[in-house]
């Protein structure tokens, strides 16, 4: 048979179950669909750590990583040796059940997240009607999987960290939802492969995407920011600051536990820059018309490593902030910002004439950042700072 590049997997699946038995199909597809997830993803986690250490190293002026292989890129094949062969080290006190299953859940939820995400045009591991919402609920077992680590390490530097750490991951959640609720108003669905083909339009030779309209610009912000707090990434990694309580949830965790952990925080951000793609960036489309013959998941996962790209470029040049500002961003502003961005998506649904659509929207959207900008430094109060030195 002639094999097609953008068909080339799913027909290579076709094949394979061409070879086994009816009754085995349903078995053999599942496996099928959830062996590329199993390679694919922690591969991409090896590759991200590599890369994130040498783009800080080059952020900071310094080398990273060099001396493991050619280049330094054996790194992550030795730092999976030292965590798989470390001694695992476990509390006396703990609740031995719940200490070892809670990196487990951590990471149980991003793979199920990535089953529903569409990653071409043929590459759907489980397409659903509400994949939305079973993404979500997937995600929300995080929250649970923290705080058991938190509390059975029987360590109160991990339960104050699990504590701070859902008390952000629920701040921040609420917008994260939001940020999703124009784009199922405009699309008038909850499955992410209908989003991805409503973004599959092109007038003069530009796609359609959700981030080239306004209330879509201001939601795909809103989405990033909201992410990087889910995820734990800087400037909001406040649940593991060294300088305050040493490592938070996992500081009891040592050997492949704290591997899984660390695994498992990469894979919801993976999860995150996929839903994002899929929400405002078009998902698998190409950004214009002339370059759709570039296969879908190429795309994909080129606009997966440029997110990818952003957060580190993040993390190396901005500083923490403090648990009283990241609590304070999230309620008088993500919030009330996600609600407005909704009022400014439905003007744009509502108003007739496409230059006054982007009017009304842009206007709505920019209405409210001065005024909830301007609400944040009215009550904030900057002062000389004074250093001052023992006596």
């Amino acid at each position: 048979m002639t094999w097609n590049a953008e068909t080339i997997f799913a027909d290579l699946k076709r094949e394979i179950l061409a070879l086994v038995s009816p009754d085995n199909q349903p078995v053999v597809s599942v496996l099928l669909s959830i062996a590329p997830l199993l390679a694919v993803f922690p591969t991409l986690f090896a590759l991200t750590t590599i890369l994130e250490r040498k783009g800080l190293g080059r952020i900071q002026n310094r080398y990273g990583p060099n001396r493991v292989g050619p280049f330094g890129l054996l790194q992550p094949v030795a730092d999976g040796l030292k965590t798989l062969f470390k001694e695992t080290v476990q509390p006396r006190a703990a609740d031995r059940v719940v200490f070892f299953l809670a990196p487990v859940f951590l990471v149980l939820p991003a793979l199920l997240a990535f089953s529903v995400i569409p990653y071409g045009k043929y590459m759907v591991p489980l397409e659903m009607d509400a994949a939305l919402l079973f993404f979500f609920a997937v995600g929300a077992g995080t929250e649970l999987a923290v705080f058991m680590a938190g509390w059975a390490s029987r360590n109160k530097y991990s339960l104050l960290g699990a504590m701070r750490a859902v008390a952000q991951m629920i701040s921040y959640e609420i917008p994260l939802i939001l940020c999703t609720v124009p784009v199922i108003m405009l699309s008038g669905t909850l499955s992410p492969v209908e989003i991805v083909e409503n973004q599959n339009r092109y007038t003069a030779a530009i796609a359609h995407w959700n981030v080239f309209t306004p209330w879509g610009a201001a939601g795909f912000i809103l989405f990033l920011i909201a992410a990087a707090a889910e995820a734990n990434r800087s400037p909001f990694d406040l649940p593991e600051g060294e300088s305050e309580i040493i490592a938070g949830y996992y500081i009891e965790y040592s050997g492949f536990k704290f591997a899984l952990f660390f695994l498992g925080e990469y894979l919801g951000l993976f999860a995150m820059c996929g839903l994002g793609i899929t929400l405002f960036l078009g998902g698998w489309t190409a950004p214009f018309d002339f370059l759709t013959f570039i296969p879908s998941y190429v795309w994909f996962f080129l606009k997966l490593l440029a997110l990818i790209s952003l957060f580190i470029w993040v993390r190396g040049t901005m500083p923490r902030v403090r648990m009283d500002q990241l609590m304070n961003f999230a309620w008088k502003f993500m919030l009330p910002m996600a609600v407005i961005n909704i009022v400014a998506a439905a003007a744009w649904k509502f108003t007739p004439i496409l230059g006054f659509k982007w009017a009304v929207s842009g206007v709505i959207i920019l209405a409210g950042y001065i005024s909830l900008a301007q609400g944040l430094t009215r009550k904030a109060h900057f002062s000389k700072r004074t250093y001052r030195f023992a006596t």
